[in-house]
């Protein structure tokens, strides 16, 4: 009987300890504020989200038409400022794929049109690097008009062969 107390005991004891155990490891963790809205908080993100705000009282009949109409010309004001000061957020950075489409669209819009003088890979296609020599996709040789496709060099005139590597070249 003695025996059967003990183990009673041991088993209360148990039971209150995983009970308690969440709460006082909630205790335990910091209570340190984590801000969840990571954007910087820059004159232009202030000023767009205070025309947003002013958006929000007006539909929610917060504002009167002449309150409304006084404050969006204010921070209108404030937020073309900020925008223009900050050029990166008008012109974002260039992705070099969108770079060699425009690229392409000047080409064809000056009525060059389908002539050979891009930098050119027989595998991978157009390429972005107007000087290269090699394709830095691939590695390849890159083809130029007017020169060699197995090694580069300038080709003469109505030639039939490169001057630099003896390879016959299309006519």
């Amino acid at each position: 009987m003695y025996w059967e107390a003990v183990v009673a005991a041991l088993v209360g004891i148990a039971a209150v300890v995983l009970i308690l155990e969440p709460m006082l490891r909630a205790q335990r963790v910091s209570t340190e504020v984590i801000d969840l809205d990571e954007e910087e908080e820059t004159p232009a993100s202030l000023a767009v989200g205070a025309l947003k705000e002013i958006e929000f009282d007006k539909a929610t009949g917060k504002l009167s038409d002449s309150d409304y109409q006084l404050l969006h010309d204010k921070y209108t004001v404030i937020a073309l400022a900020a925008l223009r000061s900050e050029p990166e957020i008008l012109q974002p950075a260039a992705d070099p794929i969108e770079a060699m489409v425009a690229d392409r669209v000047r080409h064809i819009k000056s009525g060059r049109g389908h002539e050979t003088d891009a930098a050119m890979c027989p595998t991978c296609g157009p390429r972005p690097e107007p000087d290269a020599v090699f394709c830095s996709n691939c590695g390849g040789t890159i083809a130029r008009a007017g020169s060699c496709g197995n090694c580069g060099c300038a080709l003469v005139p109505d030639g039939a062969f490169c001057e630099g590597c003896g390879n016959r070249v299309a006519a």
